[in-house]
């Protein structure tokens, strides 16, 4: 997806999204504050202080005041190629990011730089022949022993291809499998690569939530995400 497009739904994303996950039960806040509850427990074994993050494909910035919250000693950059998104994300959350404007190719940044990469479902957007360089420009400007960490939307279920299907953002868009998005990883030098399956039960079913730790390796969940160290 071009800036363009990203701009294009910029002011109206969040209740297009809202929208769209209504099946799910959950607004977009759910989603959003999971993916940062999950980044924290995967870094818990390393020490949290002057934490840099990269939010690739932050968007409007809706991790944000997750970021906050769950993470509040660690330092923001948020990047995308939409600069009407980040100046959305700017009005919103003053103060409480870096805002960087992406050319889609090479990251304005030096190597060895953050400690963190994140990104939330944003690689489904990109054609994926342009997944390898971007992967290797993440891990770039990543510090050695730093940790990458990608969501994405699971193709095996069927109530995400639905979501996405008739999601007007998500109009070019082609989702990945797990499987193959950890092989890239490895392909872009990234250790210790790993993907883990997430969200099992809508809202009405959220008295078995306390199960999903025992299922990350179910390829049924409504989304996963793949990590990776430098």
């Amino acid at each position: 997806m071009q800036e363009s497009e990203f701009d294009k739904f910029a002011d109206e994303y969040q209740k297009m999204h809202a929208a769209n996950i209504t099946a799910s039960g959950e607004g977009p806040e759910f989603f959003a504050r999971y993916k940062i509850e999950d980044v924290r427990a995967k870094l818990a074994e390393r020490a949290l202080e002057d934490l840099h993050v990269l939010d690739f494909g932050a968007g409007v910035g809706t991790s944000i005041p997750y970021f906050e919250t769950l993470l509040p000693k660690a330092r923001l950059t948020c990047l995308d190629v939409s600069r009407k998104s980040l100046d959305l994300a700017r009005r919103r959350h003053p103060d409480r990011a870096s805002f960087v404007v992406f050319d889609g190719h090479t990251l304005p940044f030096s190597d060895n730089t953050f400690d963190l990469v994140f990104s939330a479902c944003v690689f489904h957007h990109i054609p994926h022949g342009e997944h390898p360089a971007l992967l290797g420009e993440l891990r770039r400007v990543l510090k050695t022993g730093g940790s990458c960490v990608i969501f994405e939307h699971n193709p095996l279920n069927p109530l995400t291809l639905q979501a996405v299907n008739t999601c007007p953002f998500d109009e070019n868009a082609v989702l990945i499998k797990a499987t193959d998005f950890s092989l890239r990883f490895r392909q872009a030098g990234f250790e210790e690569v790993g993907h883990y399956f997430r969200i099992f039960f809508p809202h009405i079913l959220r008295q078995l939530r306390f199960l999903e730790p025992h299922l990350t390796w179910l390829p049924l969940g409504a989304q996963y995400y793949v990590s990776g160290r430098k």
